[in-house]
C-alpha cells in the first residue's frame, strides 16, 4: 500500500471517529490517491491538486477542492512539504431553486401514483405511502428507503432515522394522520408472504429493498402523466427532493401567518429536518419569494411600532 493511501486510511478513521459517515468523501479521495500513484507522487501539490480537480465537470469543481484542502490540511502535520489549495478558488455552484408545490399538486400527484403501472402486487402502494412520507414530513430519499421494520415505531408515531446525513441518528416525530397511512401501508404489505419477511419497511413486489433510482424515475413519470413535467425536456422540471423544500417552506409561512416567533423556531425545524447548521434552514427564506414578502411584511411591522 502507498503512503498516500495509508495516510486516506487513516484520515478516514479520524473522520468517522468524530461522527461523519465520509463514504462519498472516501470514494472521491481515494480516486485522488489513485491519481497520485498514477503520477508516482507522494506528496500533495498544488498543481498536483489541480490537475485531479479540473478533470471533472467544472460544478464538482469547488466539492473537490473543499475535500482534497481538509486531506491536504490533515498531512500537512506529519508532512511539512505539502501543499494547502486556497479556498474560494472556485465559486461554488449556485443552488437549483426548489419547487413548491401546492397541497393541490400533491394530491394529484399521490392519487397518479395508485394509478401508475401494474395493479398486480405491492409497488403501486409503496411509491404511493414513500411520496406522501416525503411530503409529510420533509425527509430525504434515502432516509426513508433505508428505513427498517424497527425503524418504525407506529405506537408512539415516531421514526428512527440510524447514520442519517452527518452520520447521526435522529427521530422524526409524525402527526397521526401519517402515522395511521404508514399502518394501513403496512398491513397491505405483509399481505404477502415474501414482503413480510423483508427487513424493510418499504419494499418491492418480491421484498426488495428500493433502490434510489427506482422512485425517482417513477417520480419524474407521474408528473409528466399530471402536466407537472414536460415530456420533452428530460432533465428540467419539479424533483423528488422538492418535496423536502417544499415542506421546510410551508412550515414557515404557516409559522409566518400564524405570528409565531420564526426566528425562535428555525433551530426546531433544523433539527427535525436533520440539517447540521441552521443557516442551512435560513436559505429557505431566500429560496422562496413568499417567505421574503412574509419576512419583509414582519420587519416592516416592527418599525412600525418601534417608530
Amino acid at each position: 500500500m502507498s503512503a498516500p493511501r495509508e495516510a486516506l486510511t487513516r484520515y478516514v478513521l479520524m473522520r468517522r471517529g468524530f461522527g461523519y459517515r465520509f463514504e462519498g468523501d472516501e470514494r472521491c479521495l481515494g480516486d485522488f490517491v489513485a491519481f497520485m500513484d498514477a503520477a508516482n507522487a507522494v506528496i500533495i501539490t498544488r498543481k498536483l491538486a489541480m490537475d485531479w480537480i479540473t478533470q471533472a465537470k467544472p460544478s464538482s469543481w469547488s466539492n473537490r477542492l473543499s475535500m482534497v484542502r481538509g486531506f491536504a490540511r490533515h498531512l500537512s502535520i506529519v508532512e511539512p512539504g505539502t501543499e494547502v489549495l486556497p479556498a474560494g478558488v472556485f465559486r461554488s455552484p449556485k443552488r437549483t431553486r426548489p419547487y413548491i408545490y401546492s397541497e393541490a399538486e400533491i394530491e394529484q400527484m399521490l392519487e397518479a401514483t395508485l394509478r401508475w403501472g401494474l395493479a398486480k402486487g405491492i409497488n403501486r402502494r409503496t411509491y404511493h405511502c414513500l411520496f406522501g412520507l416525503l411530503a409529510a414530513t420533509g425527509m430525504r430519499l434515502g432516509e426513508a428507503i433505508g428505513l427498517e421494520r424497527a425503524d418504525v415505531d407506529l405506537k408512539a408515531g415516531v421514526l428512527t432515522l440510524r447514520r442519517a446525513k452527518g452520520g447521526k441518528d435522529r427521530l422524526v416525530p409524525l402527526h397521526p394522520t401519517t402515522t395511521e397511512a404508514l399502518a394501513d401501508y403496512g398491513a397491505q404489505r405483509d399481505d404477502t408472504p415474501v414482503c413480510r419477511k423483508s427487513p424493510w419497511f418499504f419494499v418491492l413486489r418480491y421484498g426488495q429493498q428500493l433502490r434510489p433510482q427506482y422512485p425517482e424515475r417513477i417520480f419524474v413519470g407521474v408528473l409528466r402523466q399530471i402536466g407537472l413535467r414536460d415530456p420533452e425536456l428530460h432533465s428540467r422540471g419539479p424533483r423528488l427532493h422538492d418535496l423536502r423544500h417544499s415542506f421546510a417552506v410551508n412550515t414557515i409561512v404557516r409559522w409566518y401567518r400564524a405570528g409565531e416567533d420564526v426566528e425562535r423556531l428555525l433551530p426546531t425545524l433544523t433539527t427535525y429536518l436533520g440539517h447540521s447548521k441552521v443557516r442551512d434552514t435560513y436559505w429557505y427564506l431566500s429560496a422562496c419569494p413568499e417567505l421574503m414578502g412574509e419576512a419583509a411584511s414582519r420587519l416592516e411591522a416592527r418599525w412600525e411600532t418601534g417608530s
